[in-house]
């Protein structure tokens, strides 16, 4: 089965790689940046029109604050670049907010930030999905008919690509992320040029629409509660900025440096176009609203359920490049897919996130290793699984999984940046340099803006957003707290019950008999090599033991067992109910009872077939008694194989396909390096 599975296994994952290949997989800078941000840098294909829908409740007139909200949205993004330089400065081991917050805040903290950030994570591949689906279902039918099959199908499709390995899927994602960073640049200086120098009147589809406002002429604190609502919104643009923090171990060295120096190159690259595209947005008049059949009018009527309403960035390249030209086709099909690949950040941060939780024992042991191909393998199938899960009960419909969207990350933030502030002031109550102190007292205060204002953003966000969804990402992290606190106290419970204490104990103390039973059912080959083998061990006693479950059948076995003189002596035991587990498990717990200082070594023969479906023609009578025993204290369980032929011819398979090599896979030593020839001069 090993080799049957093995095959397909390799074709869709590549060969495994050896441990101390791991330095090869590390990330460079170019290819870190689309690996790690690539979801806030495909934010803005969706955050200003986000910003735009809650403002349009106000109507047209609510657009002049679009580039207010903006700006809070850039020095949002600014803070939280800045304070998240220095938290992969002072903690490089790729903890990130997790580290920063146990660290500083205590374990529950952190605790807290971990299930937020998991929360998050999940949510990121769900809805980075569901949009990515939904703006390809525009163009081809049979998506939107099937939305959530397609949608599970990309998640499979990516986890495959994530399973070869990060460096491999960085370079898969990289050529479409810079596609989409490319496309939305030229297309800014494109319509600024358009506009400033050439005086062109660039105008979006929608441009001649007018908006029915829900509620007209708002003022005061409905005012600025909406505004609140629409920046909200607009931080949907910050969403996956903590993954470098906590992917720092994936860079190359110097990992610091270089986390930091890709932190900044990605804050840079979504705040400008992020501005651009609410610049261009403003100047060719983009109109969108929350209920578009209703709430859109075009001359004078509503536009209706058919009508479909295209997303900012769909409409802003229209406007500047033209419907149907070759860059306007190349920005849409890179916007779609860039979507899809937004996903990534989170395939890259849940592992690694996954693995150091593992580490500390909040999660099982399982995500902490690698896999094949030296990447966390079993933390990249788990988030698979959640997001598939979530993309199904939602229906594949982001306007509904997007609600869920940001809670998480911003609990991330505020605790990441409380943490920080107290980790500058335990170091500058200990530190004497001038210039380290200034740099440090720097540090601290960029930290607790960070904290002030991502901690106003979380409260914006749970008052705006409770209601239409948020609720449940709360639930969500709620859940994973209080798993990873059960796992921790199991993992601490049996640390405890297993630790060798330093004096001599009951478990060190020699048995003082070795009572050893061997289960036969009838005189075959296995039965006799069971025996054999027990009389090897030297028990103090040692008998057969069988259950009566035909009479026929026992009788034989007795006439037998006497005829060849076996010197063993054979208790049968009674089982009216034709059980043959129960009897055995009574009569080995008697043995236990009646002498507690016993040991009772149980000896099952088992005979090895070699055909998996083999298995399925003999009952499983010994792997049953193996499980029971297992809960018998005092119970030392061991089984004596016996193989047959099939099973010989199994082995004898195997070894020739070990011998046998396909093309390419034999190896002559590692490559080297041939010295340089001296150039001869003339």
């Amino acid at each position: 089965m090993s080799k049957l599975t093995d095959v397909p296994k390799r074709i869709l994952i590549g060969r495994a790689l050896r441990s101390d290949r791991l330095g090869e997989t590390l990330l460079p800078k170019r290819i870190a940046l689309p690996v790690f941000a690539s979801d806030p840098l495909s934010s803005v294909a969706y955050a200003p029109g986000e910003v735009l829908l809650v403002l349009s409740i106000a109507g047209v007139s609510a657009y002049h604050f679009s580039p207010w909200i903006a700006v809070a949205v850039v020095v949002l993004m600014f803070t939280v670049v800045a304070s998240y330089r220095q938290n992969v400065h002072a903690y490089p081991s790729g903890g990130g907010d997790y580290e920063v917050a146990t660290t500083n805040l205590g374990p529950r903290a952190g605790l807290t930030v971990a299930s937020a950030l998991l929360v998050d994570y999940v949510l990121t591949v769900a809805v980075s999905i569901a949009s990515g689906i939904e703006n390809l279902g525009s163009a081809v039918p049979f998506v939107v008919e099937h939305k959530v099959f397609c949608a599970v199908a990309v998640i499979v499709l990516l986890t495959l690509m994530n399973l070869r390995g990060v460096k491999e899927s960085g370079k898969l994602f990289a050529i479409p992320t810079y596609v989409f960073v490319a496309g939305v640049f030229i297309m800014i200086a494109w319509g600024a040029f358009r506009g400033l120098v050439l005086g062109d009147t660039m105008l979006a589809p929608t441009a001649e629409y007018h908006i029915k406002a829900e509620h007209q002429g708002l003022a005061g604190f409905a005012l600025v509660f909406l505004l609140l609502r629409a920046f909200s919104s607009g931080c949907a643009a910050l969403t996956g900025v903590e993954a470098i923090s906590n992917g720092v171990p994936a860079f190359r060295k110097p990992k610091s440096k270089n986390a930091a120096t890709t932190l900044a190159a990605m804050g840079l690259l979504a705040v400008t176009m992020f501005c651009g595209i609410i610049a261009l947005a403003m100047t060719t008049k983009v109109r969108m609203a929350e209920n578009p059949a209703t709430d859109l009018i075009h001359n004078g009527v509503a536009v209706g359920a058919d009508y479909v309403q295209n997303p900012v960035i769909s409409q802003v390249a229209e406007a500047v490049f033209g419907k149907g030209s070759f860059l306007f086709i190349l920005l849409a099909a890179a916007t779609a897919l860039v979507l899809f690949l937004a996903a990534n950040t989170a395939y890259n941060g849940f592992p690694l996130l996954g693995s150091i939780l593992a580490q500390d024992r909040y999660l099982p042991r399982q995500l902490h290793t690698r896999g094949d191909r030296l990447a966390f393998s079993n933390g990249i199938v788990l988030l698979a699984g959640a997001a598939s899960m979530l993309v199904i009960i939602y229906g594949a419909d982001s306007t509904r999984l997007i609600q869920l969207y940001i809670v998480g990350v911003f609990v991330s933030f505020t605790l990441s940046q409380t943490g920080m502030v107290r980790h500058w002031n335990r170091h500058l109550a200990s530190e004497t340099d001038q210039a380290k102190r200034t740099h440090m007292v720097r540090s601290r205060a960029i930290n607790a803006f960070g904290a002030f204002f991502t901690g106003l953003v979380l409260v914006v966000v749970l008052v705006t957003k409770f209601t239409h969804g948020a609720w449940v990402a709360l639930l969500g992290m709620v859940i994973f707290y209080a798993t990873m606190t059960a796992i921790r106290k199991h993992y601490d419970r049996v640390a405890e019950e297993l630790a060798a204490p330093e004096g001599p104990t009951d478990d060190s103390v020699r048995p003082s008999r070795v009572h050893s039973v061997v289960l036969v059912s009838k005189i075959h080959r296995p039965a006799l090599r069971a025996l054999a083998y027990a009389k090897l061990l030297r028990s103090d006693t040692l008998e057969a033991l069988s259950v009566n479950v035909d009479p026929a059948e026992t009788k034989t076995l007795r006439d037998e067992w006497e005829r060849r003189g076996i010197d063993v002596p054979l208790k049968v035991l009674d089982s009216p109910y034709r059980e043959i587990t129960r009897p055995v498990i009574e009569y080995v717990k008697g043995l236990r009872k009646e002498s507690p200082r016993d040991a009772v070594s149980v000896i099952i023969p088992e005979y090895v077939v070699g055909h998996w479906y083999e298995h399925l023609l003999h009952n499983q009578s010994a792997l049953r008694l193996k499980g029971r025993l297992l809960f018998t204290p005092g119970v030392m369980v061991t089984s004596v194989p016996y193989q047959l032929e099939s099973s010989e011819a199994a082995k004898l398979r195997a070894r020739k396909r070990q011998d046998w090599n396909a093309p390419g896979a034999v190896r002559r030593g590692p490559a080297q390096v041939r010295p340089k020839e001296p150039t001869q001069k003339s």
